[in-house]
C-alpha cells in the first residue's frame, strides 16, 4: 500500500478501531461491577476514554501494520483488570463478563452495517469514506469476535470455556493462561490464525450483508 493511500485508511480506521476496542474492554469492566467486581471501577477503566485503554502495540502498531501489508485486520487494548474471585459467583458470573466483549463487538458490527447501508442509499460526496469506515468498522469487530471466541485463555472465549466445563476440566484449561499470549503470537506469525479466524469471519459478514440487503 502507497504511503499517502496508507495515511487515508488510518485516518478512515481510527474511529472504528478505537470504537471496537474500547467498548469492548469498557464492556468487561461494566459486566463485571454488575456481578460484584468493583476492580475495573476503581481503576478507571469502565470508560469510552480510548486513552485509558490503549496498548502501543495492540492498538496502534499492529493495526498499521496489518492495514499496510493487507492482512487480516485486528488488534487488542489493554485488559481491563477483572479479579474473578470477587464475582459473586466466580465461575458463573466468569461466562458473563468474558461473553460481553464479543457481545458489544457484535452489536457494533451491526451498527456499521446500518451505516453501510445508508451510505450506499445516500449516494452523496461523503457516501464512499463513510462506506469504507463501516466495511472497516464491520471487518475489525468481526474479527474481534472470532479471535476473542478461541477457546484459549486469557482470551475470551477460553474464560468462557472454562467457566462452561466441569471444575476438573476447567482448572486445567485455565493452566494455559501464562502461554496463551505466546500461543496467540505464534498463530499470528505464521497462516494459522488467518486459517481458523477467516470462515467465522466470512460467516458473520454474509450475515450482516444478508441482514442490511448490501
Amino acid at each position: 500500500m502507497q504511503t499517502d493511500q496508507l495515511i487515508q485508511t488510518i485516518a478512515i480506521a481510527a474511529i472504528p478501531v478505537l470504537f471496537a476496542i474500547t467498548l469492548h474492554e469498557a464492556s468487561h469492566g461494566y459486566v463485571a461491577r454488575y456481578f460484584g467486581d468493583m476492580t475495573a471501577h476503581q481503576a478507571g477503566r469502565i470508560s469510552l476514554n480510548p486513552l485509558r485503554h490503549i496498548d502501543p502495540v495492540g492498538t496502534v502498531l499492529l493495526p498499521i501494520l496489518t492495514l499496510w501489508l493487507g492482512g487480516i485486520l485486528f488488534g487488542w487494548a489493554k485488559p481491563v483488570p477483572v479479579n474473578f474471585a470477587a464475582l459473586r459467583d466466580p465461575k458463573k458470573n466468569m461466562l458473563w463478563v468474558a461473553l460481553a466483549g464479543p457481545a458489544s463487538n457484535m452489536v457494533m458490527a451491526l451498527g456499521w452495517g446500518l451505516v453501510a447501508k445508508l451510505a450506499l442509499l445516500q449516494g452523496t460526496y461523503f457516501s464512499a469514506p463513510m462506506l469504507e469506515m463501516a466495511e472497516i468498522g464491520i471487518r475489525i469487530n468481526l474479527v474481534l469476535i472470532a479471535l476473542n471466541l478461541l477457546p484459549l485463555p486469557p482470551l475470551d472465549g477460553g474464560r468462557i470455556a472454562v467457566s462452561l466445563l466441569p471444575h476438573r476440566e476447567g482448572a486445567v484449561l485455565s493452566r494455559l493462561e501464562p502461554y496463551g499470549i505466546f500461543i496467540l503470537i505464534f498463530m499470528a506469525m505464521t497462516p494459522l490464525l488467518g486459517w481458523i479466524l477467516s470462515p467465522l469471519v466470512r460467516m458473520m459478514g454474509s450475515l450482516i450483508k444478508f441482514l442490511f440487503a448490501m
